[in-house]
């Protein structure tokens, strides 16, 4: 199928020029169509549905996310987003007075937010490792981080894929250089699953999560948390439940207390295997194909917009994968995940364009970053090429 007809496989708005999957994802119609049944199934009989068949539905569902992602399945536990993750270590970790959580100047502003309020409470300090953009080679990467650790550093809080500049991370080579020197690393993977291959048991992150509402294409409300095994006896979900004192010793305490922390609509979980299956059908080759087709069109995408506003390419393409970040003349750009800079809204109200205009490192200084899915195509890049000459003029 070409990008026309793959469109038709979700129900954005045809009159956009949707370029910021990265943002929120959008959900195929077939797997919402999955997720609706699942919901009728429910409330025909809830009490068996939540109350008896549940943990086995849930236990299908991580087994498929499992040999998605190369992680053991008792591993995972489903969370709300990747957000929901980070703030869930953050929360179970007993920190110190004066111990370090380090971070980089490209970390997600609400996981940023996580760790500062995480540090507040402990009286400890936030390290910003400062990393350059543009920049030359993912050593630059490693440098800056492993340069900010201190004997203080308790924990590393470090991006797959960065979310304001679109970059692929170095993770393995982080990961495994900061193990060294006896430091855990959270990895926020918020983009990764489904952008990238992704194998957890291979990095060996103490703590690892991702979204599968953005590039895995699942529903909202989908994301999951991959804990080491020898760390889970400290990781508590955000919300106490029954698990916490359940006496039954067939499953781990990690899988009890995650697996039900209240009354909620587990659909977006049980729809990973349907959002898998879809994705993975719709190009032969499967998966692998997808997350060629969409760096292709990302790096297509990239090279359109630079030629256009006369930049050079701010990172190598090695770093690049679904998502790409160009700078833009100086101007008023809005703070990474929020919808609501001038430019951003003058490309949808004029053009009918979809796509984030972020402020770096602070103002006047912005970026702009497109998102390639199945369903974009080049013209709608040269489109955006076009606008953004017109309203930089």
């Amino acid at each position: 199928m070409d990008a026309v007809a793959l469109a038709r496989l979700w129900s954005l708005d045809p009159s956009v020029a949707f370029l910021n999957h990265g943002s929120y994802g959008a959900c195929p119609l077939p797997v919402l169509e999955a997720q609706q049944r699942l919901r009728h199934q429910i409330e025909r009989e809830p009490v068996l549905f939540l109350g008896r068949e549940l943990e086995a539905r849930l236990d299908e569902a991580r087994a498929a996310l499992g040999a998605f992602v190369g992680a053991r399945p008792d591993d995972l536990a489903f969370v709300a987003n990747a957000t929901a993750g980070t703030n869930t270590v953050l929360r179970s970790l007993v920190l110190a007075p004066d111990d370090e959580i380090l971070v980089t100047d490209h970390a997600y502003n609400a996981c940023r937010t996580a760790v500062e309020y995480a540090a507040e409470r402990a009286r400890g300090r936030v390290v910003v490792a400062r990393v350059p953009f543009p920049l030359q080679d993912a050593g630059e990467v490693v440098s800056a981080v492993l340069d900010a650790v201190t004997a203080r550093t308790r924990l590393a809080v470090l991006d797959h894929v960065t979310s304001p500049t679109g970059l692929i991370f170095p993770i393995e080579r982080l990961v495994a250089a900061l193990a060294e020197r006896g430091i855990d690393t959270l990895v926020d993977g918020a983009h990764a699953p489904g952008m990238i291959d992704v194998d957890l048991e291979r990095l060996g992150a103490s703590y690892y999560t991702g979204n599968g509402h953005k590039w895995l294409c699942a529903p909202k409300g989908c994301g999951f948390l991959h804990v080491r095994r020898d760390r889970q006896p400290a990781i508590r979900p955000l919300a106490i439940s029954h698990g916490a004192n359940s006496p039954r010793t067939d499953r781990s305490r990690f899988l009890l207390e995650f697996d039900w922390a209240g009354t909620h609509d587990p659909t977006p979980y049980l729809c990973v295997p349907d959002a898998i299956r879809c994705l993975g059908s719709l190009l032969p080759g499967g998966w692998p194909a997808v997350r060629a087709a969409n760096r292709r069109l990302a790096l297509e995408a990239r090279r359109t917009l630079c030629a256009a506003l006369g930049a050079a390419a701010p990172a190598p393409e090695s770093m690049v994968g679904a998502l790409a970040t160009v700078p833009l003349p100086d101007g008023e750009g809005g703070p990474g995940g929020r919808s609501n800079a001038p430019l951003q809204r003058t490309l949808f109200d004029r053009h009918r364009i979809e796509v984030p205009v972020f402020t770096w490192p602070a103002a006047p200084k912005r970026l702009i970053r497109v998102s390639a899915q199945l369903y974009n195509r080049i013209d709608q890049y040269e489109a955006l090429a076009q606008a953004l000459k017109d309203a930089l003029a």
